[in-house]
């Protein structure tokens, strides 16, 4: 695990440093094409190579926690390990209906989460974005749009997104984004270095509840909870959560019993900037 400091983000652009991934993508397509140009019947072999190169990296793209195409802070550090926190992410808001509950659930109990906010989103709710900071929590980047095809974009496209997306959410809140997570998790090779140049630490997560997805609010908690650890970075969702039987939002739902299974489990939630000062 990287230290604390190496993984806090630099407002500042950083030099990018290719992943082995993408250095041998690079070697292979150039081995390819000088195959080819030295024996023409090479080009089946040298298809081929270039094909299982991009099954590897569209592969690693569309698995979430992967660090194949660079930096992915998928736990906390060992030192916020070490002193019992764990971090709550919630997505895809914020939601005029379910953010200010889930604000109210986390004041009862003493806890901070980070929400990644969709920055066009926000700019429809400037006043419940600041309220989330405002009660102690932290608000980062989401994405401007939340495209579905993100992970099929550029560099260029990337960078257009992520950037309208820091200025929006900066302007509202007073604080710049400092952590990034791709809609889905979804990515490719072309997102680190505009992540880098952007000062922006990529986060996934430890377990996620597929609260998107399922209804049963005793399943999302089982599997947010399955050998629930100090250091597990867990994410739910305020807008885009799944009804449950009871007719309410099933963040609603699992996050009182989720943060009672933190406590009894004497755990911390704390936000990612306060875990990796």
């Amino acid at each position: 695990m990287p230290s604390p400091t190496s993984l806090m983000p630099s407002a500042s652009p950083v030099r990018w440093y290719a992943p082995t991934l993408v250095k041998a993508s690079v070697a292979c397509h150039l081995g390819a094409g000088a195959a080819v140009l030295a024996e023409a019947a090479l080009w089946p072999w040298s298809l081929s190579a270039v094909a299982i190169d991009h099954a590897l990296l569209v592969g690693a793209g569309l698995w979430p926690r992967s660090t194949w195409l660079g930096s992915n802070l998928r736990r906390l550090p060992e030192a916020s390990a070490q002193r019992g926190e764990v971090s709550i992410t919630i997505d895809d808001g914020p939601d005029p209906d379910v953010t200010p509950a889930v604000l109210d659930i986390l004041d009862a109990h003493g806890a901070h989460a980070t929400f990644f906010c969709i920055a066009s989103r926000a700019a429809q709710y400037p006043q419940l974005c600041r309220e989330i900071v405002a009660r102690g929590h932290s608000v980062q980047n989401h994405s401007h749009r939340h495209s579905h095809t993100f992970s099929l974009w550029g560099p260029r496209a990337f960078a257009r997104e992520i950037s309208v997306a820091q200025g929006t959410l900066s302007q509202i809140t007073g604080q710049r984004p400092v952590f990034f997570r791709a809609p889905a998790g979804l990515r490719n090779p072309f997102l680190a270095p505009v992540l880098d140049q952007q000062g922006l630490q990529l986060v996934s997560w430890t377990r996620r509840g597929f609260d998107t997805v399922y209804t049963n609010p005793a399943g999302v908690l089982a599997r947010l909870t399955q050998g629930l650890s100090a250091g597990d970075i867990l994410l739910l969702h305020d807008a885009n959560s799944k009804i449950a039987p009871s007719g309410k939002p099933v963040v609603l739902e699992v996050l009182p019993d989720l943060l009672r299974l933190i406590e009894q489990a004497g755990l911390r939630p704390v936000t990612l900037p306060e875990a990796l000062a």
